[in-house]
């Protein structure tokens, strides 16, 4: 009888242990309802059961270790970023990561002239290095494959908000670049495109210069229109973007008769037509700006003596001097304020 009720203990212990170790909530986080949990590219099982062990993550570490066996987990570990919510049991853990289903991450990049400025952007949100982002962004290879060049590569990227799985690497991210540019070139701006007789490089060059013009969204496209109808006369676009992107020095603020010396395809005060190719990556916003310009008669615009961040627009030189001196005294004004108490 005794015997008997021994083994009856013993197998009601064993029960409980088992299923304290199967099912019982484990995952503990003393700080929030949720973690993620990184498992890189190449781990090993023994590397993920002491990444948790060293994060101090689960209550019953032996049972997970147990249950992870059975289930045969280290012959199936896949890399990834894995949501885990507290209370989560460990047969629940050992599941989700068995299947690779992996919580997403969001990479936000807007309008920029350096791709080195995506690369830190990617880099940290994903386990793509940045040294492996920017070798990939200048690699004329992966140019030429998608179908660009060293002087037009800035149209390749469209700045948007994406969501991506964490164990992207470098060429992951390229070639997820490239589906999201053939995406954004639908028919119907495709269609947009043969009615203005420009090519899409064309156009995200425009839109470039209309990015560096105006940061005020709803004046692009009449800046766009502005550019438009200098090209239809066959003026040169003599846009000041231009020839600081040819010397290459961002730090110009005001661009000067020296300035304009310089011998450069991208100086469009000295070549007709647009430049080789974009001088930033320029917004959605800009492009559809672009494609979809305002028709008007303008040909010249300056900024705004409110300095609002908006321009004044002019049809004819005489007109246009007239604004300009008109911002030119204004600015004077704010930089010299003379004292009206006299």
């Amino acid at each position: 009888m005794i015997g008997l009720l021994i083994f009856l203990v013993a197998g009601l212990a064993t029960g409980t242990l088992f299923y304290t170790w199967i099912k019982a909530p484990s995952l503990v986080n003393t700080n929030q309802d949720t973690t993620y949990f990184y498992i890189p590219t190449g781990s090993q099982y023994d590397q993920v059961y002491l990444d948790f062990k060293e994060l101090g993550l689960l209550r019953y570490e032996r049972g997970f270790d147990w249950v992870a066996r059975q289930k045969e987990y280290p012959q199936l570990v896949k890399p990834g970023r894995y949501l885990l919510t507290r209370g989560m049991s460990n047969i629940e853990i050992v599941d989700l990561l068995r299947s690779g289903r992996q919580a997403e991450v969001t990479v936000v990049f807007n309008t920029t002239r350096h791709l080195e400025r995506i690369a830190g952007i990617v880099a940290a949100n994903l386990e793509a290095d940045s040294l492996s982002l920017i070798q990939a962004f200048r690699d004329t290879t992966l140019m030429e494959k998608y179908g660009f060049q060293p002087d037009n590569w800035f149209a390749f990227f469209v700045p948007n908000t994406y969501r991506f799985l964490w164990n992207t690497n470098a060429l992951g991210f390229m070639d997820r670049m490239h589906r999201e540019y053939q995406v954004f070139w639908n028919d119907k701006r495709k269609d947009r495109l043969k009615e203005l007789g420009m090519s899409n490089i064309q156009i995200v060059t425009l839109a470039s210069i209309v990015q560096e013009e105006t940061f005020k969204t709803d004046e692009m496209p009449r800046v766009a229109g502005v550019y438009m109808n200098r090209l239809k006369r066959g003026m040169k676009l003599q846009a000041d973007p231009t020839v600081i992107f040819a010397l290459q020095d961002f730090t110009i603020r005001r661009v000067l008769h020296r300035h304009l010396r310089v011998d450069s395809p991208y100086n469009t005060y000295r070549y007709s037509g647009l430049p080789p190719g974009p001088i930033r990556i320029p917004s959605i916003q800009a492009v559809d700006a672009c494609l979809n310009y305002e028709r008007h008669n303008f040909i010249y615009f300056c900024a705004r003596e409110d300095f609002s961040g908006y321009h004044a627009f002019a049809e004819t030189y005489r007109a246009h001097l007239a604004n300009a001196r008109r911002y030119q005294r204004a600015l004077n004004n704010r930089e010299n304020p003379t004292d009206r108490s006299e």
